[in-house]
């Protein structure tokens, strides 16, 4: 559904979009062509295209070749008129990359964990960043929590940021727009994002991690975030009579296991053995650190156990960190496309 347009500013807005997704998806175009693919008016594409080019955010390619008329000017966007920042926390560590509108990245880097150290720490290496990059105009957060429009309402065992409003904080601090997202959110985006073939898939992305276990939901290619921003949360999954998830396992000295253990392995199956039920997913992306062929073959088998097999989604391996970034870098960029300057 499209935001509706109620003002010059929203409509300036769009405009500036329409322009920028456009150049970007065909590589250039001429004022006409803009106009055509738009259905905006020439004298309105003219004047947006000249105070784009004036502040250095569109590119001219030379002149078309003439047929017959006046020979028409070729633009394409700069890319690097915009940089966005895309960063995730997690307890002992911080990832960021920064890129441009094409997505190339321009620097990476890694920061100590900001959870635990509190808000300020992370907000002086947002500055640090911007000080470097000051083309800097969008900031992507991940968190290991659930979100509600920018708000962290759910991320146990970091109060310093349990209902703080991140994307408040940093839009009211640097004046740029910022999208805050669940950290599996982001990954099931950004694995939907990089396959070839994306005709309306189902995926649950698993990932046990630092934090606890925690899914990504993406039901015909859309991240299923529920009423209350609480999906995912699969540590509360009732597995067993006294037992939910979780606590299935953690062993009797209150330690974390891993899917290895046959407990472990008849716990995450039968969690896909409910999503099977549920949701009927073309795939279970599990972090390829986690997980090995033998122990996703194991899990297979015992899954089969619970439902029929015909019916159980393939088991993937990938690589967390890169899809989970590239969801973040996702979200930012549509971001710098949508501004309104």
């Amino acid at each position: 559904m499209r935001e509706k347009i109620s003002t010059p500013k929203d409509l300036r807005k769009e405009m500036l979009k329409g322009i920028r997704a456009t150049l970007l998806s065909c590589g250039s175009a001429t004022k006409v062509e803009l106009s055509e693919k738009l259905g905006i008016s020439f004298p309105t594409i003219t004047k947006f295209v000249n105070q784009m080019e004036e502040a250095g955010e569109l590119i001219t390619l030379g002149l078309d070749e003439s047929s017959g008329g006046r020979r028409a000017q070729r633009y394409a966007y700069n890319p690097d008129y915009q940089l966005g920042v895309a960063l995730f926390l997690e307890r002992t560590e911080s990832q960021y990359t920064i890129y441009n509108s094409l997505g190339e990245v321009k620097e990476k880097g890694m920061s100590p964990g900001f959870l635990l150290d509190g808000i300020e720490m992370l907000t002086e290496q947002i500055e640090s960043l911007i000080d470097r990059f000051p083309r800097i105009g969008s900031l992507a957060f991940g968190v290991p929590g659930s979100v509600n429009d920018g708000r962290i309402i759910y991320i146990p065992g970091y109060e310093k940021y349990h209902d703080f409003d991140l994307k408040d904080h940093f839009e009211s601090r640097f004046e740029l727009p910022v999208v805050v997202e669940n950290d599996m959110n982001a990954a099931v985006l950004g694995y939907y994002d990089k396959l070839d073939d994306r005709e309306n898939p189902s995926l649950v992305y698993f990932y046990f991690g630092q934090n606890g276990p925690g899914a990504g939901i993406l039901v015909n290619g859309n991240v299923v975030r529920g009423s209350t921003s609480f999906s995912g949360e699969v540590s509360f999954v009732p597995l067993y009579d006294n037992r939910n998830f979780y606590q299935a396992m953690t062993d009797a000295e209150g330690q974390t296991g891993t899917i290895n253990e046959a407990g472990g392995i008849d716990a995450v199956s039968r969690l896909i053995a409910s999503f099977t039920a549920i949701l009927n997913p073309n795939a279970v992306i599990f972090s390829r650190d986690e997980v090995s062929e033998r122990l996703l073959s194991a899990i297979s088998a015992r899954s089969a156990s619970y439902i029929s097999k015909e019916h159980l989604p393939k088991l993937v391996p990938s690589d967390w960190q890169e899809d989970y970034l590239n969801g973040l870098k996702r979200l930012g960029l549509n971001l710098l496309i949508s501004a309104g300057h």
